[in-house]
């Protein structure tokens, strides 16, 4: 799982006054492709610098109904023959006590007629604010995924959360219940399994001052199977108006891993971005 990356970004514009048919066709193909490329890296850099401490309960939430729907395709037929589905879509309402939220994201690919990827993955959580720092939720995630070790994974789980610290310079909220997963593994594993788990969360963010700031981020699933422990620790740096500065290191451990596998990965990510001004 890829919790952060290193992004190193480099504009070339080059022009020419003449062109071989060969270099011609090549140079046509490719017309979009650095600023495509470009504007793929600067998405994934925000998102990198993007931290909303409202992540748990209802906090940020607006009133009402909210949400979007995004569709991507791409086909090509003649050197190759291939096809790309993305969809992806988010449902929000919340009524000033009840929050209800929904995640999917739906993709396909194809290659010369043969299917190559195919995935679902959803979200579903309700969360009602008890008081200002408490609040209860329930939710069911999972995948369906015919290429991967899992053809569905689902978990079910209820629980409660907490506000610790909630100031301008500190954020820090907990929250975490029982829950229920169910498996179904690729049919040459043969392992299918049901069993009870539960979950646990932690958010934290401090603010140095406010050009500078940490955040870590905890999330543990236990279950007899395997106990996995996924922890994010950052610092956003804003050295001047056009420089800023992030760096992360993301941990994921499993207690059990599978035959052939680490227990631990390390990830360590780098963004810069300079605007010109």
């Amino acid at each position: 799982m890829d919790f952060s990356k290193l992004h190193i970004g480099i504009l070339v514009g080059t022009m020419a006054a003449t062109a071989t048919p060969t270099f011609a066709q090549t140079a046509f193909s490719n017309t979009n492709m650095a600023e495509n490329r470009n504007e793929d890296l600067r998405d994934e850099i925000e998102e990198d610098f993007e931290r909303d401490a409202d992540q748990f309960g209802n906090r940020g939430r607006k009133l009402g109904f909210d949400g979007s729907v995004a569709l991507r395709g791409t086909a090509s037929e003649g050197n190759s023959d291939s096809a790309d589905i993305g969809i992806g879509a988010n449902f929000d309402y919340y009524d000033g006590t009840n929050g209800y939220g929904l995640e999917l994201n739906y993709t396909y690919s194809e290659d010369s007629g043969t299917t190559t990827e195919e995935s679902l993955f959803y979200d579903f959580q309700y969360t009602r604010d008890f008081t200002r720092k408490t609040y209860g939720f329930a939710k069911v995630q999972g995948t369906v995924d015919e290429f991967s070790a899992y053809d569905s994974d689902t978990f079910v789980g209820v629980g409660v959360g907490y506000w610790i610290y909630d100031r301008p310079d500190l954020q820090w909220a907990v929250q975490g219940g029982p829950g229920y997963r169910v498996a179904d593994l690729d049919s040459a594993l043969d392992a299918d399994f049901e069993e009870a788990a539960i979950s646990l969360s932690s958010m934290y963010t401090y603010n140095f001052s406010d050009n500078m700031f940490l955040t870590n981020d905890t999330d543990v699933v236990g279950s007899e199977s395997d106990t996995v422990i996924l922890n994010e620790l950052g610092l956003n740096v804003r050295m001047t108006n056009s420089l800023a500065l992030r760096t992360s290191i993301a941990t994921e451990y499993h207690t059990d891993p599978q035959a052939g596998f680490e227990d631990t990965d390390n990830t360590f990510g780098v963004s810069l971005v300079y605007n010109f001004q």
